[in-house]
């Protein structure tokens, strides 16, 4: 039982330790800004000069490389053939919208 003890502990442990490095408390100065601890820059790989996307999201401040949000969007349409245009079909459709909006006047 001593081992199992050990290894539950050892879990506990690890845990929170994870816990901690994705979440901590950072402050606002005057001037708005703030200081994103060395071990969150380390983690997420943000680097000195960085330029960082900031945006809202349900309330909350997401910070992102924009190497970070164009790999998500390149997987996120990976499944669509290279031969495929979003803007091309993106056009047509409108003009067929149009199309049926003049028609029915």
């Amino acid at each position: 039982m001593h081992k199992w003890h050990s290894i539950y502990v050892h879990a506990i442990i690890i845990y929170i330790m994870a816990k901690l490095m994705t979440q901590t408390e950072v402050q606002l100065d005057p001037q708005g800004r703030l200081v994103i601890p060395a071990q969150l820059r380390r983690l997420l790989g943000f680097e000195s000069g960085d330029s960082l996307i900031a945006r809202t999201e349900d309330g909350r401040l997401i910070l992102e490389k924009a190497g970070t949000i164009k790999q998500r969007l390149k997987n996120r349409f990976a499944h669509l053939p290279q031969t495929t245009s979003l803007a091309e079909e993106l056009i047509a459709d409108r003009r067929e919208e149009a199309k049926r909006e003049t028609s029915e006047r």
